[in-house]
Formats: structure tokens, sequence, C-alpha cells
């Protein structure tokens, strides 16, 4: 009796422990790998080259999850999302850095690193523009502290008697900074900090004030379509200083590693994606590329995907397996 009761006992603990097997195995199983979007062109365009990599060479389903910066890293965290192609860095380092402390995320590769990002006018504002007949608007304006002397050049036009600074969309990392800055340098007394609703919001304000020779200032970054289309120019800061940009950021930007980043379990989850991912680099001259043609185009990020993939197969078909490359020029043709 004491025999078949141990014999019973054993199978009950092999069963037990099959079952503990069989729900690890679930959980390291993945049909559909879910991607970021912040919100903004290049990483949209990112999102597209990756995911047609993903699906066509590797087999995977593919999803996108759009949010704040905020909320999609918490998603990266949280393991509702599983890839970010674009993770600036410096933009939100504290989060970033006890994000990967923590290990809920891992770094995979750095996307492209040769970035800015700060206040730009059109160049006419200072230099003037003869083939337009433009005369130079502000023509001392050097710095982001010049431009409290300047506030009819960019006047608002809800509040006449001062001058309008176009921030970066409420959500976004730098819209803080941003925020900081006009504090620090005083811009209250002159100008309106404007907070635009979208990417789009700022580009279409942008673009109306450029085609009228109009004044204008307010937040971008390169590598974007936009700074590629018009002749911008980046307002001068102090170098980048760490301890001077966390007072009162008072400087340029921090540089930015832009990297491509995953959920922690993602690795075991897709070893083969997670191969490729490791050998997806990029510049911001490659990125502008495939932004350009969105503009000139009237391109999805999906059509210039697409098409930056045919311009450049030798730089993508390196980052894959053969027999990955071949299933997706297959499907390129």
């Amino acid at each position: 009796m004491k025999k078949k009761l141990l014999l019973l006992m054993a199978a009950v603990v092999l069963l037990l422990a099959a079952c503990g097997d069989s729900s690890s195995d679930s959980e390291s199983e993945i049909d559909t790998i879910v991607l970021a979007d912040a919100g903004w062109d290049s990483i949209k365009v990112h999102n597209s080259i990756a995911q047609r990599i993903i699906e066509e060479g590797y087999d995977y389903n593919t999803d996108v999850t759009s949010g704040s910066t905020a909320a999609t890293v918490q998603g990266l965290r949280d393991g509702d999302i599983n890839v970010y192609t674009e993770v600036w860095t410096d933009n939100i380092k504290e989060l970033y850095e006890e994000s990967i402390e923590s290990g809920d995320i891992e770094q995979l590769s750095v996307n492209f690193d040769d970035n800015v990002q700060g206040l730009y006018v059109p160049s006419y504002v200072i230099e003037g523009d003869p083939d337009r007949g433009i005369e130079p608007l502000a023509p001392d304006l050097e710095t982001v502290e010049d431009l409290k002397k300047y506030p009819e050049v960019f006047q608002d036009p809800e509040d006449p008697s001062k001058g309008r600074l176009i921030n970066a969309p409420s959500g976004w990392a730098v819209e803080q900074a941003i925020n900081e800055k006009f504090e620090t340098y005083g811009l209250g007394e002159t100008f309106n900090n404007f907070g635009p609703g979208s990417d789009a919001a700022i580009i279409a304000d942008l673009a109306s004030a450029y085609e009228a020779g109009e004044g204008w200032v307010g937040y971008y970054w390169s590598p974007t379509a936009i700074t590629a289309k018009y002749d911008l120019t980046l307002l001068k800061e102090d170098p980048y200083d760490e301890e001077q940009w966390n007072e009162d950021k008072s400087t340029e930007f921090p540089p930015n590693d832009v990297v491509i980043a995953v959920h922690k379990d993602f690795p075991e989850q897709a070893p083969g994606v997670t191969e490729f991912l490791k050998n997806y680099e990029t510049s911001s001259a490659l990125t502008e590329e495939a932004l350009n043609y969105m503009e000139e185009n009237g391109a999805s990020p999906e059509e210039a995907a697409e098409w930056w993939m045919k311009e450049h197969e030798d730089i993508w078909s390196s980052w894959v397996p053969e027999d990955v490359a071949t299933a997706v020029q297959e499907s390129l043709q």
C-alpha cells in the first residue's frame, strides 16, 4: 500500500512539473510583435521597415501601439509593447536609465546618433532671401535668448502684443525641456509659449509662415523631411553641459543616441528577430531620404519604407541572414 502511495505521489509531482513546463513554454511564445509609435514620422518609417522584414522574413504578425512617449515607454516596460525602434535616450534620460537598470527593457542597437534638436527659425529671418525679395527680419538674432528682443518678428496672431514660440506637442518628452528654457531665458516677458496639438500642426504652421516669408520660431529636430526641405537655422545655446542642463536647461540639447530597445522577455520570445534588430543601424541622412520621399510624393510611411528598402537593399540585407533577405526581396518585387 505504501509503495502504491509513493508511486501515486511521484506521478502527481511529474504531472505538476509538466504543467509548469507547459506554462513556461506558452509564456515564451509570441505570435504578434507589437511596435511603439510615439507620433513622429521617422519612427513610423523605421517601424515600417522593421515590420516588412519581420513579417516577410521571419513570418510573424506585427502591430503598432500609438501614444505619448511616456505611455509607450511604459508599455514597453510592461511588455504590452515588444519593440521600440526610436528611443531618444537623453530626452527621457532618467526614465530610460531606470528602465534599463531595473531590467525591464534591453537596448539592442543604436539606430542613429547624428541628430540635432532645438529652436529653429527660417534662415531668411536672419539673412534675408534676395531671390524672394525678403529683407532680414532680425539680422542680429543668434541665440535663443536673443529672441526676447524680437517679439514683433514672431507676432502671436491671438495676442499681437507678444511673439509666439511653438513648443513640442503635449506629451512629448521635450515639451518640459522647452518650458524650462522659456523660463530660464526670460522669454515670457515678450513671448507666449504655444503648445501645438501635434507634429502635423507644427509642420503646417511652419510651412504657412515659410511660404509667406514671415517670422517663425519653434521646436524641431533632425532628421526630418522638414529640416531637409526648408532652409532653417538652429538658434545657438551654450554647449551641452550636464550639470548646467540639469539645473535650468540653458544649454544645447544633450547628444542623443537614438536606440532600438525591446522588452526584457523579447530576446527569448523571438531570438531571430532580436539578432536582426541588433544589426539595425542607419543615420540621419539615410532616415531623411525616406522622409523626403514621403514629403515630395505625399507617401505614407509604409510606402516610403518600401521605396527606401528598394534603394538601399545592400544596407538592410546585411542585417539579416541570406534566406531572410531573399524572402523580403521577393516581397518587394
